[in-house]
């Protein structure tokens, strides 16, 4: 199915300068395409690639998703949460409000992104490059600066052409330089989202994976920094090629396997203050860490969320450094609780937590009092 006339015109045009007011009147069209292709939608700031803000209500009183009453009521609280195909919605949001963006849900609409950043970085250690496969020493890595070079190495080891230069399926030109290729995730399996060369969860260095519990910016929005605009004359997502649906099971983005006991699963909170010493003391050492950081939901900007978040980070790692969390457990609570306060913001998240981490793990917190 191709994009009905008036969103080709929109979507497709290749101006970044175009004004706001045609950028803006558009918004309500694409959100509609979107919303006949099966992808559910949800609002985007206006000139931003983040959600709209959560209602005042929600902001007081933190709360999970699933038991907010803004969400049946309408409204568009907690991000890619309040994703909807419900056409009438549509129009009430961006009929009201026409200077909002158009994100897409991707887990419901069954849909994987590779995006692909062209960010100026230094280059990392070569086992963060491509994860799990080794770059010997005498590979010369001149030339390699971005997500582009390093998704095409992964290809080229695999006999592959790189999915950037995909033209079977639907991409889209980010402001930045960069690239959203778009796959039909077909089939059972329930595909995670990841930064990329994360250390726990990446495809490729500077290639992200948007899927399960993320968004993506739909074609055609307009941020500050410019339009999401097509690329080719490809308008459907072709199914994830299987070679690349293998390495991204490879690098960790399926769930852990379903057919594990049934036995209840305790939270990954739980985990980590199991294997604390003491459960009553694991628990309010990680609570006490984690507070800050999930108060940040209270307020969607200006909270000083990267500092809160750093300082967590950094506590948290001289206390598993000094024994008294365990690493893999506290580590994801702490990824939760961020992403839970600021969702969709995985790569910062990301950044910010691993830099503390690692300068905490060098500074062992042993309890200054007396222990039993």
């Amino acid at each position: 199915m191709r994009l009905p006339d008036q969103p080709v015109t929109a979507l497709g045009s290749s101006q970044p300068s175009a004004s706001r007011s045609r950028s803006a009147g558009a918004s309500l069209d694409v959100a509609h395409w979107c919303v006949s292709q099966g992808w559910p939608v949800h609002p985007l700031a206006p000139g931003r690639k983040s959600p709209v803000g959560n209602c005042r209500d929600c902001r007081m009183e933190p709360h999970q998703p699933t038991a907010c009453r803004c969400l049946s009521a309408g409204r568009w609280c907690h991000s890619f949460h309040a994703a909807t195909l419900d056409r009438n919605r549509v129009r009430q949001w961006w009929g009201a409000r026409p200077d909002l963006g158009v994100a897409v849900s991707c887990g419901p609409a069954r849909l994987l992104v590779i995006d692909i950043d062209a960010h100026s970085a230094p280059v990392p250690e070569r086992n963060r490059i491509l994860p799990g496969i080794p770059i010997a020493p005498h590979v010369d890595l001149t030339g390699l600066a971005d997500g582009f070079h390093s998704l095409a190495v992964l290809a080229a080891l695999r006999g592959r052409p790189s999915p950037a230069d995909d033209s079977s399926t639907l991409r889209v030109r980010t402001p930045s330089g960069g690239l959203h290729v778009w796959y039909r995730a077909e089939g059972p399996h329930r595909w995670q989202s990841s930064v990329g060369s994360s250390p726990r969860r990446a495809l490729a260095w500077q290639v992200d994976v948007r899927a399960h519990g993320s968004y993506i910016v739909a074609p055609g929005t307009t941020t500050r920094h410019g339009t999401y605009t097509l690329l080719g004359d490809t308008r459907e997502p072709a199914v994830l090629p299987s070679w690349l649906a293998q390495e991204l099971d490879r690098t960790g983005h399926l769930p852990a396997s379903s057919t594990r006991a049934a036995a209840p699963v305790p939270s990954r909170a739980r985990q980590a203050v199991a294997s604390a010493r003491g459960p009553q003391h694991g628990r309010h050492t990680l609570a006490t860490v984690l507070a800050p950081v999930r108060a940040c939901a209270l307020t969607p900007e200006g909270a000083g969320f990267s500092d809160i978040l750093n300082r967590a980070a950094y506590t948290l790692g001289g206390l598993i450094a000094a024994g008294r969390l365990a690493q893999p457990e506290a580590e994801q609570a702490l990824r939760e609780t961020a992403l839970s306060a600021r969702p969709g913001q995985e790569r910062r998240i990301e950044q910010i937590v691993r830099s503390g981490l690692t300068a905490g793990l060098k500074r062992p917190l042993h309890d200054s009092g007396r222990h039993s």
